[in-house]
């Protein structure tokens, strides 16, 4: 049993959807595709554990943030949800669902695959951390002080919806000590006995590198029915930069689990 208790907003109504962000994200980065998808379904947007305004906690391997999810599922009473996650959202939605298949009516994977990525973010966090928050006065001055550490314009607005003024002064809403201990595990996929065999839709983007075709073997082991779509002209997060095709998608995916 997890003792976090995820906060959530929840729109529409209809069968439940349940979507999980990534890393540095939050269930306000999903607000505009939730919005497409309220006429059909009743949507979560869950913040995961040491993001949002969810609790904070010490560890986070994905076992555990499966658990999370799972007393979710189980506290609301939701009954074949659809699991939609994102980057390391997408980690924990394969976790729970090869763990717990009875629970899952359906999988939605986006730009992540079980495998072990990079620590590519460790950079980030330690910018982050970096940042004097003492010293900052308005979002601008973070953003200048950030852009000699994280040179993205994108990433480093991305980063700062995390970036909230407290009466105190300005403050993170992420845990970025618990990021920073434990982002080996977050970069790393955990081994696990059995599959899903259920409906798995797995979304890329053309310019992402985080799906590449030498992970598509181990895709279809674990998933043995999952299909995969590619979305030209997008990069990790596809979902905000190519929203009308990946609704598309989406859609089509869920219309086809529909009609089964």
């Amino acid at each position: 049993m997890s003792d976090i208790t995820l906060a959530f907003e929840r729109t529409g109504s209809g069968p439940p959807l349940i979507i999980l962000h990534g890393l540095f994200g939050s269930s306000a980065n999903w607000r505009s595709i939730a919005q497409c998808l309220t006429k059909s379904y009743a949507v979560d947007r869950v913040d995961l554990r040491n993001h949002g305004v969810s609790p904070w906690h010490d560890t986070m391997d994905y076992l555990d943030m499966a658990d999370d999810v799972k007393q979710f599922i189980e506290q609301h009473q939701l009954e074949d949800p659809i699991l939609l996650g994102h980057s390391m959202g997408g980690k924990v939605a394969m976790v729970l669902a090869v763990r717990y298949p009875d629970l899952v009516k359906s999988l939605v994977v986006v730009d992540i695959a079980p495998v072990a990525t990079d620590n590519r973010h460790t950079s980030v966090v330690r910018a982050l951390r970096k940042l004097n928050l003492a010293a900052v006065k308005s979002r601008r001055d973070a953003e200048v002080v950030l852009s000699y550490d994280v040179p993205d314009a994108g990433l480093r607005q991305f980063l700062l919806q995390n970036l909230i003024r407290r009466e105190t002064g300005y403050a993170w809403r992420i845990n970025l000590r618990a990021l920073a201990d434990n982002m080996p595990m977050l970069a790393d996929f955990p081994v696990l006995p059995g599959c899903y065999s259920g409906p798995t839709l797995f979304v890329r983007g053309g310019d992402s590198n985080y799906v590449e075709i030498k992970h598509e073997p181990v895709i279809q082991k674990m998933f043995p029915t999952s299909v995969i779509r590619t979305i030209a002209g997008a990069g990790h997060w596809l979902h905000a930069e190519k929203p009308r095709e990946f609704v598309h998608e989406l859609e089509r995916f869920l219309t086809s689990v529909d009609e089964d």
